[in-house]
């Protein structure tokens, strides 16, 4: 067996072992863990804070839990997801569904039928989000070209990369730029080169990425107010929709007030006109009116060919 393989070896065996331990709900010390399988701290660090992003953990006084309500659900598919989500999927094999069913196996799975977000494919960028993942770890600066939706391309140079999100199934960077907290998406990404020279990460950054549902992290906190219709109320109190969502008042007609906090009117306003004529945009009261005015804008020239 040649040295790579026996480092994926090693690897697989461990991420599957983590996992088992986090499916049978465990509450894993990061430490224990690289005692363990001979690893070193950083490297337990980097598999549950990086390549388990995609998955919902709870950290508690350092150690590390699966959410309570997913405990027993991972299937194998669930593990062939987060191995395609975490970047290794082609770079480990061994990860088949065969190998994962022996692993988690279990006749309860044929009782679940998950539906979620279409998940961004990430073949093809498998080194590039290694190299971040590394670049993450050992806090190094990075340099890269990012390119917009439009074609604009932009280079940037000593930037600090701190977390890679998954936001409803896309991957972000989350990343310190200038004087200000970006997110870049993965896919954008070309022409990365990690740095030789460190930063000191900035104690204030994990707070504010763990407490925010936001992508549009560097911009100032917009604070919103919704009023929604008891028709629909019910979704909305089953689970939040809206990024910081706090339901603030159930009215004596059913209806609710609930506030929201956004760093852009971007956040909002699809998921408000996903939900007309349910939802209205209380405050700021003139993001309501602007919504209007596009939505009619875009309704005249069908009415002028009718």
């Amino acid at each position: 067996m040649s040295r790579s393989a026996g480092v994926h070896d090693t690897l697989v065996y461990r991420l599957s072992q983590v996992l088992t331990k986090l499916n049978q709900g465990e509450s894993l010390d990061p430490q224990t863990l690289a005692d363990e399988f001979g690893v070193t701290l950083r490297t337990i660090q980097r598999d549950l804070n990086v390549r388990f992003a995609c998955l919902p953990l709870v950290k508690t006084d350092g150690r590390y839990r699966l959410e309570q309500s997913q405990l027993g659900k991972l299937t194998a598919k669930d593990i062939e997801r987060f191995a395609a989500l975490s970047g290794v999927e082609g770079l480990f094999p061994q990860l088949s569904e065969r190998f994962l069913r022996g692993i988690f196996g279990s006749g309860s799975a044929q009782a679940w039928l998950v539906r979620g977000h279409h998940y961004e494919d990430l073949r093809g960028k498998e080194a590039l989000f290694a190299e971040l993942e590394q670049a993450i770890v050992e806090h190094r600066h990075l340099q890269f070209t990012y390119t917009k939706s439009s074609g604009d391309s932009r280079f940037y140079d000593q930037v600090e990369p701190y977390k890679l999100i998954n936001h409803k199934g896309i991957w972000y960077l989350a990343a310190w730029d200038g004087n200000r907290l970006k997110s870049f998406s993965v896919t954008k990404v070309s022409a990365l080169r990690t740095g030789s020279t460190t930063f000191s990460p900035r104690a204030e950054i994990d707070t504010i990425l763990t407490g925010s549902d936001s992508l549009w992290i560097g911009n100032k906190p917009i604070s919103v107010m919704l009023h929604v219709a008891r028709r629909v109320g019910s979704y909305f109190k089953r689970r939040d929709l809206l990024p910081n969502q706090v339901i603030k008042k159930e009215l004596n007609d059913g209806d609710l007030l609930i506030e929201t906090t956004v760093g852009h009117p971007d956040e909002i306003l699809p998921i408000v006109r996903y939900w007309i004529p349910h939802v209205r945009i209380v405050e700021p009261r003139h993001w309501q009116e602007q919504m209007e005015a596009s939505l009619a804008a875009y309704m005249a020239p069908q009415a002028g060919r009718k």
